[in-house]
């Protein structure tokens, strides 16, 4: 590389330090070649690596690429609102008063975040996906998905509330369990994984129960993604805009906004907050 390139690393989804989902950002990235880029991603082993780069859109803010140790990502939540936070925070990006509009160019589009200031200083960043979400493809058998789980059968839900597949951008599996102490009982059996999920249209597992830790949240959540290098992810902000969809699918509520706050990484020891 020709010259110096700075890099950053948050904590996002949380409010306190060492908590939520780590991140590493460089937020200009223009002198890095290609061929680095996963390498890169790999040496940080965080769940993402976010590097920046000028728009191909002129009425876009950035074009952003989002890496796991592993893969490259089409989209990605806690990369996207971590690296609106940053721009903010390092004035790389034009602000309009206590709320400010942005779109970074992401694989899977253009994706709308805003962002909440107060006192000059950034806040909260709330992200819009670029596509609504959706489910398609045949879900593996109960028996399969808890053997991967190191779960029994009947610890997962049935009927309505049993495991399906949804993406807004890239898909996961979403498996609501019994109960807090079933979710913490998860151990996930790598070779089971290869043999029954990895071939499906959502190898992520993003498995949740209605029994929440913190006042005020509404579910549990962890997610498991071996085939992206990631063991477990303290906080999956691309899960949460797709379990959006499974449960305004299964909700009687027809009208208005819906809302659910989701605490996730309170089993790795890195409490993170989704909204």
């Amino acid at each position: 590389m020709s010259r110096e390139v700075r890099f950053h690393t948050l904590d996002v989804f949380t409010d306190r330090f060492l908590g939520g989902n780590p991140l590493a950002v460089f937020p200009d990235a223009t002198a890095i070649p290609e061929h680095l880029l996963q390498p890169l991603a790999r040496e940080f082993n965080l769940s993402e690596t976010v590097f920046v780069f000028p728009p191909e859109d002129a009425r876009h803010t950035r074009r952003v690429r989002i890496f796991t140790p592993g893969n490259e990502m089409p989209f990605a939540g806690h990369p996207t609102v971590g690296t609106a936070f940053l721009l903010a925070d390092l004035g790389e990006v034009p602000l309009t008063g206590d709320e400010t509009s942005i779109v970074f160019e992401e694989g899977v589009g253009p994706v709308p975040v805003r962002i909440t200031m107060r006192n000059g200083r950034p806040v909260h960043t709330r992200l819009t996906t670029a596509i609504v979400p959706e489910t398609r493809g045949e879900t593996p058998p109960r028996e399969a998905v808890a053997a991967v789980l190191g779960l029994r059968p009947d610890d997962l839900l049935d009927g309505d509330g049993s495991p399906r597949a949804y993406s807004c951008g890239f898909p996961f599996l979403f498996v609501p369990v019994r109960d807090r102490a079933t979710l913490g009982r998860i151990a996930v059996d790598t070779a089971k994984h290869r043999e029954h999920l990895a071939h499906t249209w959502a190898p992520e597992i993003f498995v949740f129960c209605r029994e929440p830790e913190r006042p005020g949240s509404d579910l549990r959540a962890r997610m498991f993604s071996p085939g992206l290098g990631i063991a477990e992810d303290p906080a999956t902000g691309s899960a949460c805009a797709a379990l959006a969809g499974y449960l305004a699918d299964r909700d009687e509520r027809t009208d208005g906004s819906l809302r659910w706050v989701v605490e996730q990484g309170f089993e790795m020891g890195r409490p993170s907050i989704l909204e």
